[in-house]
């Protein structure tokens, strides 16, 4: 079998069993956590936010954690609950705390697609810029590994760190090579990315420059937008 071919198996292998965010380290609560929570987080996953004004008024801590380190936050970011978003955060619920996995609100949900989420979290506090996940990256490249376009765009203009590398060597822009499946979902996102100003040229760890790993790949849109960014 040619080497290329070889990377390319060891690629898609790697991305199913370790490097999927959103399909094996975000933990959403399961049914069956949801039919014991009790207080704010009860409340939270319901979307209740008569009771988590009740029970914050009675002195529940808003920040709370379950089994998993998640805060009712997290969890109605979850269940994409947005009045009990917009009710935890006005009552001061930490719009940016990591839950067990080191995921945030804004990361959650831009794993999610959650557009409207994103930004109702964008405007209440929450940041673009904290380091989250076991891989010690951004919700930018999170979302950029996902091709979801539109939310990258929202988190480029919330300021994302555009060329953050996580603990894999990757960046925004190499995740939606490596990542992605050069359609035009992912196409979109690198095109958003370079338009931004990403570094067309930073290289992965083993010195491979997304110019490259895009012509490994004969996503010929990708190749001929980063050529046209000055990519080598």
């Amino acid at each position: 079998m040619p080497r290329i071919m070889i990377t390319r198996t060891l690629l898609v292998v790697l991305a199913s069993l370790v490097l999927t965010p959103a399909a094996l380290a975000q933990v959403p609560p399961s049914s069956a956590e949801r039919a014991v929570y009790v207080g704010l987080h009860k409340a939270a996953a319901a979307g209740d936010v008569a009771a988590i004004e009740r029970e914050v008024r009675a002195g529940s801590a808003v920040d709370l954690r379950d089994g998993h380190g998640r805060t009712p936050l997290h969890v109605a970011v979850f269940l994409q609950q947005q009045d009990a978003v917009r009710a935890l955060i006005r009552l001061g619920a930490d719009a940016n705390a990591l839950e067990a996995q080191k995921y945030d609100p804004v990361t959650i949900a831009s794993v999610a697609n959650d557009v409207p989420m994103l930004a109702l979290l964008l405007a209440n506090g929450a940041k673009a810029t904290n380091i989250t996940s076991p891989y010690h990256g951004t919700a930018l490249i999170a979302a950029a590994h996902l091709g979801h376009a539109e939310v990258v765009r929202r988190l480029i203009a919330a300021k994302a760190p555009l060329d953050h590398v996580n603990n894999l060597g990757w960046t925004a822009l190499i995740e939606s090579i490596v990542l992605g499946d050069g359609g035009q979902n992912h196409t979109d996102t690198l095109a958003a990315l370079v338009k931004a100003g990403a570094k067309v040229n930073l290289a992965d760890r083993n010195g491979t420059t997304p110019l490259a790993l895009a012509r490994q790949r004969n996503y010929a849109t990708m190749v001929a937008i980063l050529e046209a960014a000055g990519a080598k």
